[in-house]
């Protein structure tokens, strides 16, 4: 049975562009899209979503509540924070002059591990300051620093104390004075007597602060915060996404610990035949007085250990043995915990401190993922907190120093010139990732002090105590190989030996030869 097909005519080509159908479905409305709100027809910029500040101060003040209480959260937020930061950012100035290098080297560790000096309120370090603002960032979504210029400390300014007064007809969004192209120009604080409840009304309520010195263009304001858009002026706590999970993960555990109290209570029942009403029960629990809606009252009585359970005439009654958690709560907790821990960038092994779950190659892989993530944070940390507080330092110190403005007059020293060398990992596979790095340096495609900076390690710093340590070995061994062979001239002791420099060097011998055979042993080797 043959097929008509409908032709059309040579004319309606537009009727056949009207037919086709190549648009985005996300576009359109459908039953499995939810309809937004918060946006504009026009297109909406990233502050147009939190216009309502009140709304943004609702979740920052919600994540600092679960930073606070949640049993899972605050701890998953300070692991990243150790991940991330450690033992702190190494500098490693690089003017062009050694001298000028470990000069400023000792003037920034002196002030940086001094509260008093880098610290307005004289309680912190800068190691810990990092801390509190990285945490700021990640809870609060930014975290405001004054350099002081009177005193060369710092101040932290909390993310809601940045606000607009609601009398002001200037361009400032939500606390951030902006320019037509977005450049920041003043920061807004409110005093720290207000609370953050309160709606600022008044324009002298506030404290304002250029964003920049109007002649050397340094900030004057730090804002440190990680955007997710360029017209986004003010940061978001990275908890919003997952402020359901986190209240249903609380929830879940809650109720699972209510319903073991329930099943952990023992009771005895008793039973009476029909027409015995037996003796009058005593009260075992609190009770209280409920009205029904047809009117009725009834006696509801607490639950407690130990207590009695008395039926009525020809009732029976049976214990219930309920499974405690079920095993669906390990299922559902797992993935509402793993939706917390890719939301803080960290793998859920590490957030629960419990690689039970996994094996050795899904520890590894996920740490590896984790790291690009640990890096970015180091680097944005880097850039909006570390760097700029440098070059503030660096200033602060050549306006009344005499020996940095003559450094400063060199046309063969840039004061400014630094490195941060961030905190790494320890390796996971210690002997074949310490092989990999030799390998890289004998294959001329890394140099040491590239793999020592990855590392966390300042090369001019490591050669320089690997001579003096193995110099010192050496002489060690020298002076009591001397001496032994003069006291038995038939030993014959080379200092080699003593040293260990002989058993070493046999032993990377071994283990390079048993890697070859172990290589050659393998199916399909040649």
């Amino acid at each position: 049975m043959s097929r008509r097909i409908r032709q059309r005519s040579p004319g309606s080509l537009a009727e056949a562009f009207g037919d086709l159908r190549a648009d985005y479905d996300a576009a359109k409305g459908s039953r499995y899209r939810r309809s937004l709100t918060g946006y504009s027809a026009m297109g909406s910029g990233a502050d147009y979503h939190i216009r309502n500040w009140t709304d943004n101060l609702r979740m920052m003040e919600l994540a600092r509540h679960f930073d606070r209480n949640d049993m899972i959260v605050g701890q998953g937020i300070t692991r990243l924070i150790r991940n991330v930061l450690q033992g702190g950012m190494k500098l490693d100035p690089q003017t062009g002059d050694d001298k000028v290098d470990a000069d400023l080297a000792a003037r920034w560790k002196d002030w940086s591990e001094d509260p008093a000096k880098c610290d307005n309120a004289a309680e912190h370090d800068l190691q810990t300051l990092a801390q509190l603002t990285l945490r700021s960032v990640i809870v609060d979504g930014d975290e405001f620093i004054l350099p002081l210029r009177e005193n060369g400390s710092l101040e932290l300014i909390e993310a809601h104390r940045c606000r607009t007064p609601t009398n002001t007809r200037l361009n400032v969004v939500h606390g951030v004075m902006l320019d037509e192209h977005r450049k920041r120009l003043e920061f807004w604080f409110t005093k720290d007597n207000i609370p953050p409840h309160q709606n600022v009304q008044r324009v002298g309520d506030m404290r304002r602060y250029p964003a920049r010195h109007p002649d050397t263009g340094e900030r004057q304001v730090l804002q440190v915060y990680n955007p997710k858009r360029v017209s986004q002026t003010r940061g978001i706590t990275h908890l919003a996404p997952i402020g359901n999970a986190v209240g249903m993960h609380d929830d879940l555990e809650f109720a699972n610990l209510v319903r073991a109290q329930v099943a952990a209570c023992y009771a005895v029942f008793h039973e009476y035949e029909l027409g015995d009403d037996g003796a009058d029960p005593p009260q075992r629990g609190e009770a209280s007085t409920e009205t029904l809606l047809d009117g009725s009252t009834r006696t509801v009585e607490g639950i407690a250990p130990g207590m009695d359970i008395h039926g009525k005439p020809g009732e029976r009654l049976s214990g219930f043995s309920p499974n405690i958690p079920n095993p669906e709560f390990f299922q559902h907790a797992r993935l509402i915990l793993t939706f917390i821990a890719i939301n803080l960038d960290i793998p859920v092994q590490v957030l629960l401190l419990d690689p039970s779950q996994t094996n050795f190659s899904g520890w590894r892989g996920a740490m590896d993922q984790a790291r690009f993530g640990f890096r970015d944070i180091q680097r944005w940390m880097i850039r909006q907190f570390y760097r700029p507080i440098y070059h503030w330092q660096i200033r602060q110190w050549a306006a009344v120093d005499t020996v940095l403005q003559g450094y400063e007059k060199r046309s063969d020293v840039d004061l400014f010139a630094h490195k941060w060398h961030p905190p790494t990992w320890p390796y996971i596979e210690p002997s074949k990732d310490v092989k990999a790095d030799r390998n890289e340096v004998e294959g001329n495609i890394n140099s040491l002090r590239r793999i020592n900076a990855a590392r966390g390690r300042d090369w001019d710093d490591v050669h320089v105590e690997i001579i003096e340590d193995r110099a010192k070995l050496a002489r060690r061994a020298l002076e009591e190989a001397k001496k032994i062979n003069q006291e038995f001239p038939e030993a014959e002791i080379d200092f080699r030996e003593l040293a260990g420099w002989t058993q070493q060097k046999q032993t990377e011998d071994r283990s390079d030869s048993d890697e070859l055979e172990s290589d050659r042993d393998k199916p399909g080797a040649s």
